[in-house]
């Protein structure tokens, strides 16, 4: 994975902080001396702003060009005609020596852009207007060099300002986090700072409080918002051994918890590392907008000189000429190209972490809009890795009758096929009465009395050892189960099988929606899967899904990828396990259920938060709605430099139409602004 500079650090070095512990930053270095705000702040550029537009107006006072434009006489004070000049003088080193040093910087790597445009417009201006102030015959531009400063303060500052709010999403992160946790001490409670924590430690939960790391229940029950983690807007319950994640926040309940992971361990800095990771990879689309921020450069320097070639050779005055070609400089700022990509990657990576899609490697996104196949590995992803009873048939008895004293049985077992049958009696909240003379059967199954009747569950093997026959319509469900590869657990009340109950890996329900949804966007589905083909194709008819690869070995699922891609196919692979890892560095987009292993993790582009299928839609989604803004940006920064440059090098001065440099600043700015606002308008996409 590469994780290079992108152009779009444009934020504050303490947004930065948190990226300097993340994996991918060991370039911090190398990044911060290509940075063309290295060291500035939104509140930097505010300030200058401010202060230059003061200084600017008394040059716009008593300057020549605004009193002989507006007809009017500015008031008379001693040394009037020196007022422009040291106003001029104190807005150049004040507000604009920030783009003269950001031009050494760009100079230095060799790397001529925006920067670079602007000092030479300031300062061949500022050049011009100091040989007029000494002696030579022309107007000067004192006035436009003021307001071309105090314009470029202003685009920069709402620049920085879009970018600062757009990559908010580690800010808003950190700040989940409380500054104290509250430790349990010989069992006093102590508030001690986060730092200190350790695992093992028992912390002190209090109703409405953040939750200060991660760990696991030891006492207590309440309900926890884990909606700024998951982007889950349900509560979730909390019960004794659940486990917190850090950042988080208590309902109503109190809880005691124990401490398992702390500071850079905890789920929460995983989540910042993944966010700054993506906000530094570089997508396609910004190394072309670079590329053309670049080329621009060099076309609006070689403008600017045919435009002073021509105008000289024409015979224009050098009042003229110097304003054309400082007017070219300006109006071919690549501001708002620089700005295309950047802002609209920074605004949807936010979007993505606040819906629970973690961007790990930008391109992963951008690619994300071409799929045309999406593989699901089954265990973990389409089900929830857990068994469940998936279908029943009853004789003479209510399903959910049948259910609860099936539970009731099975409350004390230990084997898991009895543990899916309480857990699944638990999910539909039944009430699962207590049972009596509990008795286990080795190899058969169980036994007890539940409300009077003495009652046995267990496997086949059960009903040979009772000598029980089950009915016809129980006999043709068993077979049709067993066809699918599902487990079977009967429920016998003396010589008659009550219940017989279908176990096997639970469907997400989600699954279903999700295919759903790739189908409606033309998408082929793909299921891969170790286990047996009657187990995978029941699976796969339940959800809906195309096309099944069962009994794939671990080694194997890397080349089934390849294969489709020789096809001719986009292909995203989404898994969980460790076995997923080469498959999901294979696909062209490899997506990770964030509740999987640290190892899958790590292999995605794109990691989802919750585990719920539902989410590749809309990470498709938020791809397709990001290309659209960049292609906007990209085209409406590009075209516009187009017609401007000839506009701004005089080419329709002979119909009187002719720009000054405040003029092609302010159009500069308005670019950049539109672009700006542009991106914003992605926060309304809906995915």
């Amino acid at each position: 994975m590469s994780h290079e500079r992108g152009a779009d650090d444009h934020s504050q070095h303490d947004q930065h902080s948190a990226a300097h512990s993340a994996p991918g930053s060991a370039d911090h270095g190398d990044r911060a001396s290509h940075d063309k705000h290295a060291g500035h702040s939104v509140a930097m550029f505010r300030d200058k702003f401010w202060v230059t537009l003061l200084l600017t107006v008394p040059t716009l006072i008593w300057g020549e060009m605004i009193p002989r434009i507006l007809g009017f006489t500015p008031p008379a004070v001693p040394g009037a005609r020196w007022i422009p000049v040291v106003f001029g003088i104190a807005v150049y080193f004040y507000g604009g020596w920030v783009f003269v040093k950001g031009a050494w910087g760009e100079i230095a790597d060799r790397k001529p852009g925006m920067m670079t445009l602007i000092s030479l417009a300031i300062t061949v201006a500022f050049a011009f207007s100091v040989a007029v102030t000494l002696g030579f015959h022309a107007m000067p531009l004192w006035w436009e060099l003021s307001s071309l400063v105090t314009i470029m303060l202003f685009g920069h500052w709402m620049e920085m300002r879009s970018v600062s709010q757009a990559q908010g999403a580690l800010k808003e992160l950190a700040k989940l986090l409380p500054d104290t946790a509250t430790r349990l001490e010989n069992g006093k409670p102590v508030d001690v700072p986060l730092a200190s924590l350790a695992a093992g430690d028992l912390l002190l939960v209090r109703p409405g409080a953040s939750i200060p790391a991660d760990g696991v229940v030891r006492e207590g029950k309440s309900a926890v918002n884990e909606s700024m983690i998951t982007g889950e807007s349900m509560l979730v319950e909390k019960h004794e051994a659940d486990p917190v994640i850090a950042g988080t926040v208590n309902g109503g309940g109190s809880l005691r918890v124990e401490v398992t992971k702390t500071g850079e361990s905890t789920a929460l800095a995983g989540i910042m590392r993944l966010v700054s990771q993506a906000q530094q990879s570089r997508s396609r689309a910004q190394v072309l907008a670079d590329r053309a921020a670049f080329y621009l450069t060099i076309v609006a320097v070689s403008s600017a000189v045919i435009t002073a070639n021509i105008w000289m050779a024409l015979g224009a005055s050098a009042s003229f000429t110097v304003e054309r070609v400082v007017t070219v400089l300006v109006i071919a700022c690549p501001h708002a190209l620089g700005l295309a990509v950047p802002l609209v990657v920074a605004i949807s990576t936010t979007i993505g972490a606040r819906n629970g899609l973690l961007v790990r490697d930008r391109r992963g996104l951008e690619e994300a809009r071409n799929l045309t196949t999406v593989v699901f590995d089954k265990t973990g992803t389409l089900t929830r890795g857990q068994h469940r009873v998936v279908s029943m048939k009853t004789e003479g008895i209510g399903d959910d009758d049948a259910l609860r004293l099936a539970a009731s049985v099975d409350q004390d077992a230990e084997h898991s096929v009895a543990r899916a049958i309480v857990a699944s009696a638990a999910e539909r909240t039944l009430a699962i009465p207590k049972a009596t003379d509990f008795q286990a059967i080795p190899g058969y199954g169980v036994n007890a009395t539940v409300e009077g009747r003495k009652l046995a569950a267990g496997g086949p093997n059960l009903l040979e050892k009772l000598g029980v026959v089950a009915a016809p319509a129980i006999r043709a469900f068993v077979d049709e189960a067993g066809k699918r590869g599902e487990g079977i657990v009967y429920l016998v009340e003396g010589t008659r099988a009550l219940a017989a109950f279908a176990v096997a890996d639970a469907i997400r329900q989600e699954a279903i929606e999700a295919v759903q949804r790739l189908h409606a966007d033309g998408i082929e589905v793909v299921m891969m899967t170790g286990d047996a083909k009657p187990v995978a194709d029941a699976v796969a008819r339940q959800i809906g899904i195309d096309t099944v690869f069962a009994q794939v070995l671990p080694e194997e699922k890397a080349k089934k990828i390849k294969a489709l891609q020789a096809q001719g196919k986009c292909v995203a692979m989404v898994g969980d396990g460790v076995n997923d890892a080469p498959a999901l560095l294979t696909a062209n987009v490899g997506v990770a259920i964030g509740a999987g292993t640290d190892v899958a993790v790590e292999a995605g582009d794109i990691v989802l938060v919750r585990s719920d299928p539902r989410d590749v839609p809309r990470i498709i989604a938020l791809s397709k709605a990001t290309y659209r803004k960049m292609n906007q940006n990209l085209w409406w920064a590009a075209g516009y430099n187009v017609v401007a440059i000839p506009l701004a090098a005089g080419m329709l001065e002979k119909w009187g139409l002719v720009l000054s440099p405040a003029v092609g600043a302010v159009l500069m700015s308005l670019s950049t602004i539109i672009v700006a606002i542009n991106a914003q308008l992605l926060r309304r996409a809906r995915l």
